[in-house]
């Protein structure tokens, strides 16, 4: 067993979780066991995770999407479940939002450009002062269904969507996972050659037709699990803990 306290001051200092303006309070957002012998990890703090988190014995849960934005108004209906399970439960909640987007070796923007073969070359993405994606480029141009397929095989998802509004073959790519439709006017503006995301929203479609550029919509969930998944390794080898994953696919 390992302290809680040991797991989030490394936790924080790794992600950085001071340094970013997120409304998700990031970090520990309920305490529970003070020893920890096992981690889940997954997307979503709900109570299909919590369930399953309790079910399997885990002693903290770290997600990407926490319960506190901003606040807590009321500690009542879903807000009060959820506390109240946690609670009786012990389970340690963390959570890391924007933080694990950014994070340019477990974030889930530089593991989506990793799934492709590629290295995070730049940020990209400005959202609230700050670039939460990255930038990266073939060294030999693919074409757009290759791209997709890849993502598909991956991703172990039948969500991905590709829209061809621009050039056939794919050299420059941008990522920002999640709902980052924010960021296509910039992928338009830097010439990019396609832009991947998570969701690609009405609003979205045709200021990236009208900029001619490719976007591949590869799920809000899919593309969110890749850095809760990249920071399991880590804890395990770090302080021996067992870790697992609790998949809670939105089909979002």
């Amino acid at each position: 067993m390992v302290s809680r306290a040991e797991i989030v001051a490394f936790l924080d200092e790794y992600l950085s979780i001071g340094s970013f303006p997120d409304k998700s309070r990031n970090g520990l957002q309920v305490e529970g066991k003070e020893e920890i012998e096992k981690i889940a990890f997954a997307v979503d703090a709900c109570m299909d995770t919590f369930v399953k988190a309790k079910a399997l014995g885990a002693d903290m849960l770290i997600v990407h999407h926490g319960l506190i934005w901003g606040g807590i108004e009321y500690v009542r209906g879903l807000v009060q479940k959820r506390l109240k399970f946690l609670l009786e439960n012990e389970i340690n909640l963390y959570a890391a939002h924007l933080p694990l987007d950014v994070h340019p070796e477990v974030g889930n923007n530089a593991q989506l450009l990793k799934l492709l073969g590629l290295e995070p070359k730049e940020p990209f993405g400005g959202y609230n002062g700050i670039k939460i994606g990255y930038l990266g480029e073939f060294q030999e141009p693919k074409p757009l269904p290759l791209v997709a397929q890849i993502l598909v095989e991956k991703l172990k998802t039948d969500y991905v969507k590709a829209y061809e509004f621009g050039v056939e073959e794919i050299k420059s790519v941008a990522v920002v996972s999640g709902r980052g439709g924010f960021a296509i006017p910039e992928a338009i503006e830097k010439g990019v050659d396609l832009f991947i995301t998570g969701e690609f929203l009405h609003d979205d479609y045709h200021t990236a037709k009208e900029g001619r550029l490719n976007v591949i919509a590869a799920g809000h969930y899919a593309t969110e699990t890749l850095g809760v998944k990249a920071l399991m390794p880590l804890l395990e080898e770090r302080f021996g803990v067992s870790v697992f994953f609790i998949d809670e696919p939105t089909g979002l």
